[in-house]
């Protein structure tokens, strides 16, 4: 979903076995992120288990005690040197080392459940998307972005909002920088003939759906509301297929988000869209009804 609540994405670890990412010591992180914040908890109480001072544990990894303070505060993201010898120097548990995999940098803008998402969908070999809520947000014209965010509860301020916008729209890069990559969409009818503004604002969205689904390598179909009850009623679901052959899928809901990986529930949704596939408009039909309610406005 949108940042808060509307799709996190307004909102990915990047990927498990994703490495540290090395930055130098006067770099610090303008969002912590949550797994930053554990991992700083984690070097902490191993290091006062051990009985170190923060001086103490930057003579043995080599780094400032400031240095080692910002890690322990997820205020910054430590390079794979600091992982290996913080290890070493803390008891060689394997902690340290299973933790970093799964670091990722905070994000302004996106949901902190939708951030690993974000980070996998960008190199995503395939993406598929089924939204009954509201436009996905690769698809979400800037006018129609705006009235989600300031629809959201509790309220954004003007800044905060800004950013959330930005972040949405240059989100979209990824279909335009990708042009082999299979984009699909499913999206319920009614979701298009959801009011969010004066007629020339819910034909801009119009349009500019139209303009994005254009491509070859990017499918949207609707779902009519004449198709009936169907098998994804239990609510949006996206799934991707990583460069490494892997499928992932991901279900939202209020202040929440979820990353799937295990095969069968992976298999299960698969299953699910494919038959929805199967039930909804073709990509020309799909056009066609769109354009059909842009003349009704």
């Amino acid at each position: 979903m949108d940042v808060t609540g509307v799709e996190g994405e307004a909102a990915g670890a990047e990927g498990a076995g994703a490495r540290a990412v090395v930055v130098t010591e006067g770099e610090r992180e303008p969002h912590p992120s949550d797994s930053l914040r554990t991992f700083g908890a984690v070097v902490q109480a191993l290091r006062e288990h051990a009985g170190l001072s923060r001086v103490d544990l930057g003579a043995r990894v080599q780094y400032s005690k400031h240095t080692v303070e910002s890690v322990e505060l997820g205020r910054r993201m430590p390079d794979e040197a600091f992982v290996e010898r913080a290890e070493e120097a803390l008891g060689n548990t394997g902690a340290l080392r299973k933790a970093a995999r799964h670091l990722t940098r905070g994000e302004a803008g996106l949901a902190a459940w939708f951030r690993r998402w974000a980070r996998l969908e960008r190199e995503a070999v395939s993406l598929c998307t089924y939204e009954c809520r509201l436009v996905p947000g690769l698809l979400q014209s800037e006018g129609y972005a705006r009235a989600v965010f300031e629809g959201t509860i509790p309220l954004r301020t003007d800044e905060e909002l800004e950013v959330q916008l930005a972040v949405r729209m240059e989100r979209q890069a990824v279909m335009r920088e990708r042009p082999t990559v299979p984009f699909s969409f499913i999206v319920e009818e009614h979701v298009f003939r959801r009011r969010f503004g004066e007629a020339e604002a819910m034909r801009g969205l119009v349009n500019h759906v139209l303009e994005l689904t254009t491509p070859r390598n990017v499918t949207l179909q609707v779902v009519p509301l004449a198709a009936g009850l169907h098998a994804c009623l239990d609510g949006p679901m996206r799934i991707l297929e990583t460069p490494g052959g892997q499928r992932l899928g991901y279900s939202e809901g209020q202040e929440n988000g979820r990353l799937i990986a295990d095969r069968k529930e992976v298999s299960l949704i698969c299953q699910r869209y494919e038959t929805l596939r199967s039930q909804a408009l073709s990509p020309k039909g799909s056009r066609a009804l769109l354009e059909r309610l842009r003349g009704e406005l």
